[in-house]
This record gives C-alpha cells, sequence and structure tokens, in this order.
C-alpha cells in the first residue's frame, strides 16, 4: 500500500493568501488534498468533518480569531493534528499567546516562500518554529502541551519564548456559532437535535462544546446550560434583549 494521502487546511478570509499557500503545501510537500475556511467557526466544521487532517494553518485577523488562545481548543481536539499560525502580525504578546496556546509554529506572512517552505518543514519534522523577532527573548526550551521539549529552527536561534504569564488573556470569547450551540444547550436540545438544527455533524457540535465548556470554566452539560442562560460577556445583543 502506498503513503497515505496528505491532508492540510489553510483557515484565512484572503482567497489569494490560500491560493499562494495551497500551491506550497501540494508542489513542495506533496499534499493531495487541501481545505480551506474563510473564518474559525468553518475552520472547525472543517476539522470536524475531516479527521485525517495532518496540519491545519490559521490567520490571526480572520473572522471568529478574536485572540490566539481561540487555538487552544483546537490543539486539546486535534492532538494529532499540526498546527501553526501564518499572520501578518509580529505583535510579541500575539506570538507568545498563539505558543502558550500549544501551537506547533508562528510564522509571518512576510516570510518569502523559501523561508516559508522551511518553516513548515520544522513543523512537519517535529518541531516548533518561533519567528526570529523573537530571537532575543530568553527562557527554557519551548515544550510541547504533554511538557516534552520539543526542537526549535536553527535559523530562529537558541532562545525560547518566556511563558504567558497566568491570567494574562482572558478565555477566548464565543464564536458566533458557538454561541448558537450554546442557545440549543440551554433549550434543552442533545447533541444530536444541535447537529441537525444547525447543519453540523456531532463531531463539530463536540468541539464546539469543548470550547463552551473552557469558557464558563465548567465540566458538563448541565452547568453549562445554567451559566449560558445567564447573561455573560460578549453575548449577542439580539440574544440579551430578548431576556
Amino acid at each position: 500500500m502506498g503513503a497515505p494521502a496528505r491532508v492540510g487546511l489553510i483557515a484565512d478570509d484572503d482567497a489569494y493568501f490560500r491560493m499562494a499557500v495551497s500551491a506550497i503545501l501540494n508542489r513542495q510537500f506533496g499534499f493531495s488534498e487541501i481545505i480551506e475556511a474563510g473564518s474559525l467557526d468553518e475552520a472547525l466544521e472543517r476539522l470536524g468533518e475531516y479527521p485525517n487532517i495532518g496540519v491545519a494553518l490559521f490567520d490571526l485577523s480572520m473572522p471568529g480569531m478574536r485572540t490566539p488562545t481561540n487555538l487552544r481548543t483546537v490543539r486539546e481536539c486535534f492532538p494529532d493534528t499540526r498546527v501553526a499560525v501564518i499572520s501578518a502580525s509580529s505583535n510579541r504578546r500575539n506570538i507568545l499567546l498563539a505558543l502558550e496556546a500549544g501551537v506547533h509554529g508562528y510564522m509571518l506572512k512576510s516570510l518569502s516562500i523559501t523561508d516559508l517552505a522551511a518553516a513548515l518543514q520544522t513543523i512537519f519534522d517535529g518541531g516548533i518554529y518561533v519567528p526570529p523577532c523573537l530571537a532575543d527573548i530568553s527562557g527554557a526550551p519551548v515544550e510541547t502541551t504533554e511538557g516534552e521539549p520539543q526542537r526549535v529552527a536553527e535559523k530562529t536561534g537558541p532562545p525560547a519564548p518566556e511563558p504567558v504569564p497566568e491570567h494574562a488573556e482572558p478565555v477566548s470569547p464565543l464564536t458566533p456559532r458557538q454561541q448558537d450551540v450554546l442557545d440549543l444547550l440551554v433549550q434543552g436540545k442533545t447533541n444530536k437535535e444541535i447537529a441537525l438544527a444547525l447543519g453540523l455533524g456531532e463531531g463539530t457540535v463536540k468541539i464546539h462544546m469543548a470550547a463552551i465548556f473552557r469558557y464558563f470554566g465548567v465540566n458538563n452539560r448541565a452547568a453549562a446550560a445554567v451559566a449560558g442562560a445567564r447573561p455573560y460577556p460578549n453575548r449577542r445583543r439580539s440574544l440579551m434583549s430578548g431576556m
């Protein structure tokens, strides 16, 4: 039997940039299928539909991506997928928060095709790519979410990012789709009923549920439903007005 097909996901609201990255994955890394998404919610749905996605690349400025910490749920729900950021932002805080969320790399859109391909190769080889703009930050070796040291690309220099202070960033706000799921949960709907109502797979609903549990700091549906029935930050105004 031949090697399994390589499937990738590119989540970015810039269609032309998605095409450019798709070409790199196809031609230089032999990916046979590239799935595209223009928002965080769409990306989560695609991840739920295609369990064989090997790498998922995220932009930080697309709809639904309010903070890099949104990617923590992606890492937790898809531990076998290499998750990385490709962003125009070189903001140190964004980079540190993304790495703290467990991504396998943070690449700048300003990289040349050659450098971007080299960064992707580092990620595919099991390393964590840290952009050179963080080379002046000292700290311990970058660690995976399992606590085992990972190799950092040599071109980025030896230093790894310093840990983000605890509570440096509030919990990621719920996306519009996650609020839809929460509304139906509050109504007492099961995952299957929520999936049918929203046209989603049950696996995708479970992903959104994980984000909802994290947001409210609970570990079961009943507690999430109680919390969701009360006012909470960033709740949609239309829902608040109906209370």
